[in-house]
């Protein structure tokens, strides 16, 4: 549930809200290598010592989980790179955040998480409208107040 909260709060809060999240990889058919033997799969492509010194500095959140992202997530990631320059400090500070945050998920959450997005792309304009307005609601919150109303964690038995 927290990450639908995350991805929420990036939707609603995030100008480029209609591009889809940087972690969606799209959906391509396989190819079948055409003869019997196994094709090596490419590696992707930057790899991080390939990054520079100003990339690995912003993608820093990232490190961990670079090796393992497909190429198309490390570009978007990348696009991000290019982008933060020209933020102002609080945008820095909240991609930072975020990033991080993005970085704790399991893969499951994540999973969620992008689920959770096309859902809210793909609602009319009324509904989008409501939950900035929940958001907002939710914003306002103390931090008990947010702790109170948190479902509480599934615990595996």
């Amino acid at each position: 549930m927290r990450a639908a909260w995350l991805l929420l709060a990036i939707f609603l809060t995030c100008p480029a809200a209609a591009e889809p999240p940087v972690d969606v990889a799209p959906k391509v058919a396989a190819k079948k290598p055409a003869a019997k033997t196994a094709a090596k799969p490419k590696a992707a492509r930057p790899a991080w010592a390939e990054l520079t010194v100003e990339q690995q500095k912003t993608l820093a959140p990232l490190k961990a989980d670079w090796d393992s992202l497909e190429t198309e997530r490390r570009r978007k990631w990348l696009g991000v790179a290019k982008r933060y320059p020209e933020m102002t400090p609080q945008g820095q500070e909240r991609v930072q955040r975020r990033m991080q945050a993005w970085a704790k998920l399991t893969p499951e959450q994540r999973r969620q998480a992008r689920e959770t997005y096309k859902q809210i792309v793909k609602a009319p304009p009324a509904k989008r409208d409501k939950l900035r307005e929940q958001w907002a609601e939710y914003q306002a919150l103390s931090p008990r107040e947010r702790e109170d109303i948190a479902p509480e964690p599934r615990r595996k038995k």
